[in-house]
C-alpha cells in the first residue's frame, strides 16, 4: 500500500505544480506583460518625432500598459525633439522605428534612405495658417504683400503651393518654434499646427472669432503628416516584429482615447520626467485633436491606414515643387500593417 500512497501523492504534486503554472501565467498575460526574460520577447528601439506630448501618447500609453511586451517587444522609447531628429536616428540605425512625417519620408526616399510606411496614424493635415482679422485678413487673396511666418523647407511645400494656387505674393519670415512674433504683431500670419500652436494662440488671449483660420486640408492640399517608419532592411529581415510593432501601438492609441484622462496623466509625468514645462489643458486639447486628425468624422477605413491618393498628392506637389526628382512607387513605399 505504501507505494500506492507515495505514487498517488507524487501525481497530486505534479497536478498542483501545473495549476500554479497556470494561475500565474493568467495573472501575468492579465497584468498586460511577459515575464523577465521570456523566450520571444525581441527588443527593439523606437523614436516618435518630438518631445514626449499627448502628439505621441498612444506609443507612451502602450509602452506604461505593457502592450508592447504583450506583443512580444520589449521596446525602449528615446524621447525624440530638436537635439535628436527621428529621420536622422532611424536612417543612422539607432533606432528600429520612427514617427514622422509623410513629406519627410518621401523627400528621404528621393535621397536614397530606404525607409517604408507600415502604418499611417494621421490621416489629415494639421498645418495652418493663422491670421487675425482685425489686419484685414479674410481670404487666402488678404495674404498678398504680407508677411508670414514659415518654419523649415519641407514645412513650406503646402503653404507655397497655397500662395500659388491662389496668386499670391507673400513676404516670408522665418519662424521659430514659438507664436510670439504673430501675437506681437511681428507677422500678419503665422504657420501653426491644429493641436498646438493654434491652441497657444486661443490661449493668449485671443477669441476664436478674432482669428482667420487657413486649414491646407480645405484647400486641396492635404498632406497627412504622422507615420511609422523603419527602414526596408528591418522590414524585410523581421516583418513580424514590424507587425508587432504596429498592432501594439494601434491598440495603445485606441486605450488612450478610451481612457483620456490616464493618459494625461501619463503625459504630464513624462513631460514633467523630461523637465519640460506642460500645461494639462493644453495637454487636452492635443490629445483630442489627434483624435480628429487620426479618425477623422465620416472617413472610411481603419486607423493607421495609408491611402494611395494621399501618397500620389503629397508626392507630386514635393516633385512639382522641386524637393523630389523621382517618386517611388506606392507598393515599395507603403507596407502596412493596420487593420
Amino acid at each position: 500500500m505504501e507505494p500506492k500512497k507515495h505514487s498517488l501523492s507524487v501525481r497530486w504534486t505534479r497536478v498542483l505544480a501545473v495549476v500554479i503554472g497556470l494561475v500565474a501565467a493568467q495573472w501575468a498575460l492579465a497584468a498586460g506583460c511577459c515575464p523577465a526574460g521570456q523566450a520571444g520577447l525581441k527588443r527593439a528601439t523606437f523614436i516618435p518625432l518630438w518631445v514626449p506630448q499627448a502628439q505621441f501618447a498612444g506609443y507612451y500609453v502602450a509602452y506604461h500598459k505593457g502592450i508592447y511586451r504583450k506583443h512580444g517587444i520589449d521596446l525602449t522609447i528615446i524621447d525624440g525633439g530638436p537635439e535628436r531628429p527621428a529621420d536622422v536616428l532611424l536612417e543612422q540605425g539607432k533606432a528600429d522605428f520612427a514617427t514622422f512625417w509623410l513629406s519627410t519620408a518621401a523627400t528621404m526616399r528621393d535621397h536614397g534612405v530606404r525607409v517604408v510606411n507600415i502604418a499611417q496614424l494621421s490621416q489629415r493635415s494639421a498645418l495652418m495658417l493663422v491670421a487675425k482679422k482685425a489686419g484685414g485678413i479674410r481670404r487666402p487673396e488678404d495674404l498678398d504683400g504680407r508677411k508670414v511666418g514659415l518654419w523649415g523647407p519641407v514645412l513650406q511645400v503646402q503653404p507655397r503651393a497655397f500662395f500659388k494656387k491662389f496668386k499670391v505674393r507673400v513676404k516670408p519670415v522665418r519662424q521659430s518654434y514659438s507664436v510670439n512674433l504673430f501675437l506681437r504683431d511681428g507677422v500678419d500670419a503665422a504657420s501653426a499646427m491644429w493641436y498646438n500652436e493654434y491652441h497657444t494662440i486661443l490661449m493668449s488671449g485671443l477669441d476664436p472669432d478674432e482669428l482667420t483660420t487657413f486649414f491646407f486640408q480645405d484647400y486641396g492640399l492635404n498632406f497627412p503628416e504622422d507615420g511609422i517608419y523603419t527602414l526596408e532592411k528591418t522590414y524585410r529581415r523581421d516583418p513580424r516584429l514590424c507587425r508587432a510593432f504596429v498592432a501594439a501601438s494601434l491598440e495603445g492609441w485606441r486605450y488612450a482615447f478610451d481612457h483620456p484622462a490616464e493618459t494625461i496623466d501619463l503625459v504630464m509625468e513624462n513631460l514633467r520626467r523630461a523637465k519640460i514645462p506642460a500645461n494639462r489643458v493644453h495637454q487636452v486639447w492635443m490629445l483630442n485633436r489627434m483624435r480628429d486628425l487620426m479618425q477623422p468624422e465620416g472617413e472610411k477605413g481603419g486607423l493607421g491606414v495609408l491611402k494611395a491618393r494621399d501618397y500620389r498628392r503629397v508626392t507630386g506637389v514635393l516633385q512639382e515643387s522641386g524637393f523630389i526628382e523621382k517618386v517611388t512607387p506606392f507598393e515599395q513605399f507603403y507596407h502596412g500593417f493596420a487593420e
